[in-house]
Order: C-alpha cells, then sequence, then structure tokens
C-alpha cells in the first residue's frame, strides 16, 4: 500500500502497487479532485505543493483496512476505485482518505455539485 502525503499530511492510502498509486496520485484527473475537495474548509491541495508518493506506514494501513471493514453499503464511507485500462479485477484500487472530507452538499442548497 502506497499514501499520497501532501504538506507533511498523510492525504489518502492506495492498495495498489506503486506504479498505480504513483499514475493515480499524479493523474490531471485526481489533481482536480483533491484541488476542489476540501478539509475543515481548506482545499487538500493548494496545486502547488509536491504529490509525495510514499510506502503507507502500519497505522496508514490499520486505518485503511478498518475503513473498508466498517464499510457496509449504507454509509458516508465508500472508497474510490481506481482502475487501470484493464478491466481485470487485480487492476482494481480502492483509495482511503485519511483526512476528514468536508460534506459538498451542506452549503450548497440549488443542487449543484462538485464534478468527480
Amino acid at each position: 500500500m502506497f499514501t499520497l502525503e501532501i504538506d507533511g499530511t498523510a492525504v489518502a492510502v492506495i492498495n495498489g502497487d506503486e506504479e498505480t498509486a504513483r499514475d493515480l496520485f499524479t493523474c490531471d484527473g485526481f489533481k482536480s479532485d483533491i484541488r476542489e475537495l476540501t478539509s475543515a474548509g481548506k482545499p487538500l491541495w493548494n496545486g502547488t505543493s509536491e504529490l509525495k508518493v510514499r510506502p503507507a506506514t502500519e497505522d496508514e494501513v490499520e486505518m485503511f483496512e478498518d475503513a473498508l471493514a466498517d464499510d457496509d453499503g449504507s454509509g458516508d464511507f465508500e472508497p474510490v476505485e481506481a482502475h487501470a485500462d484493464s478491466e481485470e479485477d487485480e487492476d482494481e484500487a480502492d483509495i482511503v482518505f485519511l483526512v476528514d472530507i468536508d460534506e459538498e452538499d451542506e452549503d450548497d442548497e440549488d443542487g449543484q455539485k462538485l464534478d468527480a
């Protein structure tokens, strides 16, 4: 497993190999998402800080596994699935954010949402 770290904060963990983690965490779509997603009212990424991909710590792996185990399909948690070009199960990876993500629609009563 690998962790995305931004400015010293572990932001997300992926259960893929290093190449998959680097490809996903540095792709334009994911970069756009982490610029738009907020935690405590602040964007996860400012668009200029280094996106550091490193091996996940034992604590981060435990948080990842706990999040997947706690997901019964009815709560707020939904792992992000990352897919490679092939549609085989072994090419899929899950991403778990390690920071609390602000709810998109709390302040947005007119139904407009960020594109993911």
